[in-house]
């Protein structure tokens, strides 16, 4: 894929306020090998894909999937002939790695959630605490945006987003705000979402915007987050080498939720109901869990608040 000339500033001005959370224990966790191929499936602005390059042998190879154009733009900056960069989604990693002619690979790294430079970015309508248009497509090139959804989605679809992927008690009052709101005027800009939201809000948690639960609900549900992952995950084990790792950074309470579960049931052995096996008997698992799950440092958090909420699961394929 080609980057544009404003995609590429733009990815440049980003990769300068970028900072990667947990650099070094999601790299330390896939173990790389210096002759190993690895997939950095969330590419964002590069950092853990820098750092694994460092360890890979003149042998090794890291293919990079993003589904943001700014991101892919960024990585097309990376002169390396061991690297190579694809505009795709994680969940597209079966096809993206059979079009590379390859069938497996020896680990594979997801960071998930929203990183800083599209958060940064007015124009990309991720945050309320700058205006701009409402978007949130983490891929622009494609999709519905967030604003498009809001016009046309019933109060009921709006409360059932709101209250189950944000969590979020008043889920009720705020899609009635909303939909009595755009029979007003259009709901077009992260501003006029932000003040729907805090009016309709009647009590604040402490230290957080009342707009935060509805604005990560909307996002997850305009680029169907929790179920490209749901999706990607049993496709990415059935791509992994025996001993390759599995390495996942979560940001939210739904999306590690998702990961610790199928970790955990890939890592048990699947026995039929009431049927009596010795323990030699039993079959093998797939995944083999990798210590427990880590967070960022005190330090880390200093330095980066967005850290605060990021947790580290890693698992490893047995082979059976």
């Amino acid at each position: 894929m080609i980057a544009s000339a404003d995609e590429g500033a733009r990815a440049v001005a980003a990769q300068d306020t970028h900072r990667t959370v947990l650099l070094q224990e999601a790299v330390d966790a896939l173990a790389i090998r210096a002759d190993g191929c690895y997939v950095d499936a969330t590419f964002g602005r590069g950092g853990h894909s820098r750092l694994i390059l460092q360890r890979l042998g003149v042998h090794g190879r890291l293919i990079a999937l993003d589904k943001d154009p700014q991101a892919v733009a960024a990585a097309t900056r990376i002169s390396d002939a061991r690297f190579s960069v694809v505009h795709a989604s994680f969940e597209e990693l079966a096809g993206v790695l059979a079009r590379l002619g390859l069938e497996r690979v020896d680990g594979v790294l997801l960071d998930l959630g929203v990183s800083s430079p599209q958060l940064d970015d007015a124009g990309r309508g991720f945050s309320f605490r700058r205006d701009g248009p409402l978007d949130m497509r983490m891929d622009t090139s494609r999709g519905q945006t967030a604003a498009q959804w809001l016009a046309t989605a019933d109060e009921a679809e709006i409360r059932e987003v709101i209250r189950d992927y944000g969590e979020e008690r008043f889920a009720k009052q705020i899609a009635k705000a909303i939909v009595a709101a755009r029979q007003r005027q259009p709901v077009v800009t992260t501003g006029q979402l932000a003040d729907i939201v805090g009016a309709a809000v009647r009590t604040r948690e402490q230290n957080k915007d009342p707009a935060t639960r509805t604005f990560q609900a909307v996002r997850i549900y305009v680029n169907q987050e929790l179920a490209h992952l749901s999706l990607a995950l049993p496709q990415i084990l059935d791509l992994l080498n025996p001993g390759a790792r599995l390495a996942v950074i979560s940001f939210h309470s739904l999306e590690d939720r998702i990961v610790k579960h199928f970790m955990r049931d890939a890592a048990r052995a699947d026995v039929p109901i009431r049927l009596p096996l010795r323990e030699r008997e039993l079959p093998p698992a797939r995944l083999r869990l990798v210590g427990k799950a880590q967070r960022a440092s005190a330090e880390e958090i200093a330095g980066n608040p967005r850290a605060r909420s990021a947790t580290l699961r890693v698992a490893e394929c047995t082979g059976a």
